[in-house]
């Protein structure tokens, strides 16, 4: 079943009114943070109320995640053994760079019991990682590894790598072109990182847009502000939509259903574009069913 991620907000864990007010935004999913938005003697406060949080429900269909710390941290056991018992729809993981990360955590949450239900999301923000993030997304193969997908970590790739992050993103584009086709390739879903500077509007529309066309399923978002925005250029447009649905009423003609190809509104259809045709109604019905 497709499930829209257009927009994820980050909330900070430590916050009990952000944490109050991610239940009424229009947003595909949260990440409650346990990571850069709390300070380190905030941890175990913020771990609590995140409990606290998802135990009183009230999210709707909004994917609920939590962001643990890194396992170079002390305080990513603890997380895990939280976030095993809360039981959100999935974990973000930080600075995964190697199968063996993946491995500490997917056999941590089976330790503890942690249902199948509960998925991990690799973020991708060292350089190891892209150097082997096809080798990462073989994991998907194994079912008991959890990973539903990635979430791009463009400022500690930056940091780490020093390489410089542009308005228009030219000096990363190779590598994130890289990790949508690794991603995909083994059927991930592949979230693009924060922009940072909420207050620029158009530069955030635009690497939105930029976002989509590069093949993201959604973005990760650092301030509600952002939301609009955000939902509005990663939702098909309705004259998308329903030629997907000429498409598809087109091939399920009785003459077409042999046809490789047929002449569709002056083009060439082919059957290919019947898949996309799929997905994009798909999507579109999915986000009508978010309400």
């Amino acid at each position: 079943m497709i499930r829209p991620r257009r927009s994820l907000l980050f909330m900070p864990g430590s916050n009990p009114r952000a944490l109050e007010k991610a239940r009424t935004l229009p947003v595909d999913g949260i990440i409650l943070d346990l990571e850069d938005a709390v300070a380190p003697d905030a941890k175990a406060v913020a771990r609590d109320q995140i409990a606290q949080t998802i135990a009183a429900g009230g999210f709707g269909k909004r994917e609920v995640l939590i962001r643990i710390n890194a396992l170079d941290t002390p305080w990513w056991v603890d997380d895990l053994a939280m976030a095993a018992k809360a039981l959100p729809d999935g974990i973000v993981v930080p600075k995964v760079s190697s199968v063996d990360d993946l491995a500490a955590i997917s056999d941590r949450l089976n330790d503890l019991g942690a249902p199948m239900s509960v998925k991990v999301w690799a973020m991708i923000e060292t350089a190891f990682a892209i150097l082997h993030v096809e080798e990462l997304s073989t994991q998907a193969r194994h079912a008991e590894v959890r990973l539903a997908g990635y979430v791009m970590g463009p400022n500690d790739i930056a940091r780490e790598t020093r390489i410089r992050m542009v308005e228009g993103r030219a000096t990363m584009l190779p590598f994130y072109i890289n990790c949508i086709l690794a991603a995909h390739a083994y059927g991930l879903e592949i979230l693009d990182g924060p922009y940072s500077d909420f207050s620029n509007a158009a530069g955030f529309a635009a690497e939105c847009a930029q976002s989509r066309d590069m093949g993201f399923d959604g973005k990760t978002l650092i301030h509600p502000s952002q939301i609009d925005a955000c939902n509005a250029a990663f939702t098909p447009p309705a004259e998308e939509v329903a030629q997907a649905r000429r498409i598809l009423a087109a091939f399920e003609l009785p003459e077409n259903a042999g046809r490789g190809a047929i002449q569709l509104d002056g083009r060439m259809v082919e059957r290919l574009h019947a898949d996309i045709a799929r997905r994009t109604i798909a999507i579109a019905d999915a986000i009508a069913a978010m309400g």
